[in-house]
């Protein structure tokens, strides 16, 4: 009986009623809570959830009997309540939607708004206009300070204001604008701030002391987040700046240290970085102990925000700017300078080089290393894996050219052939690009976390982070083991995976772990020369990628694109996703630009400053300048790419005719990539292209003809002419769109 009993519980909690999606999405907010949050309550992944409440997807037993148990108890919380009209305010009002219901005046008021910051769920709705929730107004409506009201709603924002941690009540940046002589500074979530401060310095103080802005640390021994301020053109000729930098001042990116601003700054006790006052600024004091005295400044219209991944960011209005901005905060983080400079910043970050030590016999906690960090103080990398110009060459003739036996060159594809006579007579060439393909060959990686040690004659380890001297050239792509089966192959059709170039190798030369790996993968001995190996090494990038990736696939979920779609569906998504919410599309670009220039910036080079070959440059003064790093993420990036290509050829008889980057294209009988991927009863083939979003899958980058093909490789004598760089809309310039 107890069975038939359990059957009926189990028939009944598989139709337990469930609130309509925006109620399900209001509950969890009026609550504080965070996707994550309930993700992890429940035992499902983050994006399912998001799915819930967006109405893409209903929940299934036995996670729908706890999610609907969930949602009741916060619905006997939080009743609906009809939306309250907003203050009087000169922001135009938008379309009211039904908002979350006022709390008691008795609540603290981080509880009565969901929670921001890097704990909390991502303002994934952030740039969609809507009513304001009748929430009470912050304390920092009454502070003195003001002139009027020092707090009032923008243009509303479903976006919070601020988070758990009452010091950043506030979010992490603002966008300072004057309109009509009145300085206002919009923050995250709508809120409007009146600023009071008349010169940078007060605006510094006022950030400080008043603001409330910043973010709290995304690791136990990190630092908060300093706060950001984001000056409009009309604040910069409030402030005495100039709202475009001059050509002079262009090139060298800051302004002169005889500029009366500088002086303000200066006489008011305050300091500028060794980059001086350009486009980021960084304004501080010295620390006092654990208390840090530090403001960061974003001057948009001196190309702070570079076109190339922010779009048009830096012309939209300063209450858009300032939600754009604080979605990218709250899911990466509060943006340091470039997004080159954010992602190299979100390894500390996650990575903090020290840590506080136990308590001495005197009760006393001390700086130490902090384990699984790059520590504190640079180390010098392996002569192999020092660009041109380092001080480790400085004994090289002036004009050397070193070869493969000398430069370790791991870089990403750029390969391409001519179309045999088969591939002529398919009518299309379709391109796949792997999403995020540079995250996902960071992800599990094991990189070298301290100084090279030299070997003579090593044993091969695919397990030990370095660099290898090894000859690869025997290595012969028309028999290859798969799956520990030899496997024969058109070699000639595909491109060597130890070259960028994709030629084969003459002879030793320099190759990352993964690169080395990959040769005794395919079923060839090798026998290394000489090595710079780590035995301190671990998953550095672990926590840097699952960050960003979690960034990309909510604000995808945004989009609409969700990541276990099925494959004609995910094509269907795809398909204009950026026209849906363009502001949350410049998102999504910042934050594959984040991955790009996070592992582009481990092997900065000189910018100028009077440099010269055989001279120390700034960036080497870091213990995140590991070009070692960099190299053995892109060996991987690049290995994922010929494995794919390998086993897709191995099944189903076709090769690649071009490849760049995370791009391959192929010749086709139909325009779509399931015209030629091989799915069998909805399954990919295993170990090969999978359409999907997820870091490593792939999506359809664009379908051109092959007559264009043909026709721009001869428009342009170029019969090798890499079309993988063009396929997206078939127009042929010199621009590398980074795609």
């Amino acid at each position: 009986m107890s069975e038939l009993f359990d059957a009926v519980d189990a028939l009944i909690a598989s139709r337990s009623p469930l609130p309509p999606p925006a109620e399900r999405k209001r509950l969890r907010q009026a609550h504080g809570l965070t996707l994550d949050e309930v993700a992890a309550a429940l035992q499902v992944r983050r994006a399912t959830v998001s799915g819930w409440e967006a109405g893409k997807t209903e929940p299934r037993p036995p996670e729908r009997d706890a999610y609907a148990r969930m949602l009741k108890q916060l619905a006997q919380l939080y009743p609906a309540v009809a939306p309250v009209p907003p203050a009087n305010t000169a922001i135009p009002e938008t379309p009211a939607v039904p908002a979350a219901p006022a709390s008691s005046a008795a609540e603290p008021a981080q509880a009565r708004t969901a929670p921001t910051g890097p704990a909390a769920e991502p303002a994934n709705t952030a740039l969609r206009p809507v009513a304001p929730a009748a929430v009470p107004r912050p304390a920092v409506s009454t502070r003195p300070t003001s002139r009027r009201p020092a707090a009032k709603r923008a243009a509303p924002a479903r976006a919070p204001a601020g988070g758990a941690d009452p010091r950043f009540e506030n979010g992490p940046l603002a966008v300072v604008d004057v309109a009509d002589g009145q300085v206002l500074a919009y923050c995250v979530g709508g809120l409007v701030l009146d600023v009071a401060a008349k010169s940078l310095p007060a605006l510094v103080e006022w950030t400080l002391r008043e603001g409330r802005f910043g973010q709290p640390k995304l690791s136990g021994p990190g630092k908060d987040a300093d706060p950001l301020i984001v000056l409009t053109g009309a604040a910069c000729e409030h402030y005495g700046l100039p709202v475009t930098l001059t050509q002079q001042e262009r090139l060298a990116g800051r302004l002169p240290e005889g500029h009366k601003v500088i002086k303000q700054l200066t006489r008011a006790n305050w300091q500028l970085t060794k980059r001086g006052f350009g486009p980021w600024a960084r304004i501080y004091r010295p620390a006092q102990g654990s208390e840090r005295a530090c403001v960061q400044l974003c001057i948009p219209s001196w190309d702070a925000l570079d076109t190339r991944h922010w779009a048009d960011a830096g012309q939209l209005p300063p209450a858009d700017l300032a939600r754009l901005l604080g979605t990218y905060a709250a899911r990466v983080m509060t943006p340091r300078g470039s997004t080159a400079v954010t992602g190299l910043e979100l390894m500390t970050a996650l990575h903090p080089p020290t840590r506080a030590s136990e308590p001495d016999a005197k009760g006393k906690r001390h700086s130490e290393h902090n384990p699984g960090s790059l520590g504190k103080d640079p180390v010098d990398c392996a002569p192999c894996e020092a660009p041109d110009g380092h001080p480790l060459l400085a004994a090289l003739p002036r004009f050397h050219q070193r070869t493969p036996a000398e430069v370790l060159v791991e870089e990403a594809y750029d390969w391409a052939r001519p179309l045999t006579d088969a591939e002529c007579l398919r009518p299309h060439l379709v391109g796949i690009d792997v999403n995020m393909a540079f995250a996902a060959g960071a992800n599990g990686l094991n990189v070298g976390l301290g100084a090279p040690t030299h070997v003579k004659s090593p044993v091969f380890d695919p397990k030990l982070p370095g660099s290898w001297l090894v000859d690869l050239s025997h290595v012969d792509l028309s028999r290859v083991k798969l799956a520990k089966q030899w496997t024969d192959l058109d070699g000639e059709l595909l491109p060597s995976p130890f070259t960028p170039k994709g030629e084969r190798p003459q002879g030793p030369a320099w190759y990352a772990t993964p690169t080395v790996a990959y040769a005794v993968e395919l079923g060839y001995d090798v026998r290394p020369v000489e090595a710079y190996v780590r035995h301190d090494n671990g998953r550095y990038l672990d926590a840097w990628y699952n960050r960003l990736r979690d960034a990309y696939l909510a604000t995808m979920a945004d989009l609409g694109v969700y990541a276990d779609m099925p494959p004609a569906e995910f094509l269907a998504a795809m398909d204009g996703y950026r026209q849906r919410d363009p502001q949350l599309a410049i998102v999504v670009s910042a934050i594959k630009a984040t991955v790009k220039g996070g592992i582009g910036k481990l092997r900065e080079r000189p910018r100028g400053e009077g440099w010269k070959p055989g001279q120390p440059w700034r960036a080497l003064a870091r213990p995140t300048w590991r070009p070692d790093i960099r190299a053995a993420v892109i060996s991987r990036t690049r290995i994922n790419m010929h494995r794919k290509i390998v086993k897709h050829a191995a099944f189903t008889g076709q090769y690649p005719v071009a490849i760049l980057s995370d791009c391959a294209v192929y010749a086709s009988d139909g325009p779509s990539p399931l015209d030629f991927l091989p799915y069998r009863d909805g399954k990919p083939l295993p170990g090969g292209f999978k359409l999907g979003l997820n870091p490593g899958l792939v999506k359809h980058e664009g379908t051109q003809s092959v007559l264009w093909g043909e026709g721009v490789r001869e428009q342009f004598n170029a019969p090798e002419l890499n079309l993988a760089r063009y396929i997206k809309d078939g127009t042929v310039t010199d621009q590398d769109t980074g795609e």
